[in-house]
């Protein structure tokens, strides 16, 4: 079945053998051998439609940023069309992909000071590049990094109450709303025409970039998620994992803090990186960011706790909420370093 469906893109050679590769949570992917004369080998991808709601909109979306990547003459991953001309094959149930395999490319999983400043140069010059593209993306998920839309969606949660868990929770619930007006001050400026939506990758992680043998950075990969955002998606959502001492469900709250050597490291390469169109309410309210990527998974976990766990998947009852207390603990240490991160960021 797999074969019959690589043949339907327009591949060199023939399909000698397809292997399961890698270990992604959204979309199943495999390795494509061929017989072809250059030896060519593909990723053959099954896009989780369940997320990806609209396929047309996601490929189209990644046309459009790896065209006008190539135009600057920059690598980036090579998706293939169908023989009826496509980016994608419908099989009645699910939806396909093939793109190039990168050969000689490894990624890496370590978050040290090194590879945070990498991938903070390398994800912002991704936005430098795709700033001057003129064609349209369409928004993939919509409301994705909508802390407003967040925060409504709690508290549809906290009126529904649906299985009684409001009143257990009630000390963060307070905290949130304590402060809801700082948080959701990024939306408030783009109301008032201060803070543009950019191109952005909308999933900066280490493991998202490509390198070669020697270490250099080939392209950046994983493009489901690029749309229109603000830079504060890229730079928070990093930060909010990269500089977390302890896990994302981690139940012992004294090993979760803010990692400002991470923090100074990416925020270096990031600066570096968007040094050519980036403005000055991006740059002084890049602290709020750090901030905003864990108040948000906060209320995030938060909601579905009180909803019954019904959208992330958990090992055990209490898991939302250890998961809540992890992200919250993780905040308050960003907050209490916030005229840090200021200082660090006017400095740099």
């Amino acid at each position: 079945m797999l074969t019959d469906i690589v043949s339907r893109f327009e591949i060199t050679g023939k399909v000698t053998d397809v292997k399961p590769m890698g270990e992604g949570l959204i979309n199943d992917t495999y390795k494509v051998f061929t017989d072809g004369s250059d030896k060519s080998q593909y990723v053959l991808q099954r896009v989780n439609n369940a997320i990806f709601q609209d396929v047309d909109m996601l490929m189209d979306n990644i046309d459009k940023v790896t065209t006008h990547l190539r135009k600057k003459n920059k690598n980036t991953l090579h998706f293939l069309k169908t023989r009826d001309g496509k980016f994608y094959h419908f099989d009645g149930e699910k939806y396909w992909r093939v793109m190039v395999f990168v050969p000689d490319s490894i990624t890496y999983q370590a978050v040290t000071p090194e590879y945070s400043y990498i991938a903070g140069k390398s994800f912002g010059e991704f936005e430098s590049l795709l700033s001057d593209l003129k064609e349209p993306l369409g928004e993939i998920i919509p409301d994705f990094h909508n802390i407003e839309f967040r925060l409504q969606q709690l508290r549809d949660a906290m009126t529904e109450d649906r299985v009684g868990r409001v009143a257990e929770v009630q000390y963060y619930l307070d905290e949130i709303f304590k402060r809801e007006n700082k948080m959701t001050i990024g939306e408030r400026l783009f109301r008032e025409g201060k803070l543009p939506k950019r191109v952005c990758h909308c999933d900066t992680k280490v493991n998202n970039m490509l390198f070669d043998k020697e270490g250099k950075v080939l392209c950046i990969i994983d493009l489901d998620t690029v749309m229109p955002s603000f830079v504060f998606s890229d730079y928070g959502d990093f930060l909010r994992t990269a500089a977390n001492t302890g896990a994302e469900d981690d139940p012992n709250l004294d090993n979760i803090d803010f990692n400002m050597e991470i923090f100074k490291a990416f925020t270096k390469g990031y600066l570096e990186g968007t040094e050519d169109f980036l403005l000055p309410v991006e740059k002084e309210n890049l602290p709020y960011a750090a901030m905003l990527f864990p108040y948000m998974q906060t209320v995030r976990f938060l909601a579905d706790y009180i909803n019954g766990d019904t959208y992330y998947k958990i090992k055990y009852p209490e898991h939302n909420l250890v998961r809540t207390k992890a992200q919250w603990r993780l905040f308050e240490r960003a907050e209490a370093k916030e005229a840090q991160m200021k200082s660090l960021v006017l400095s740099l």
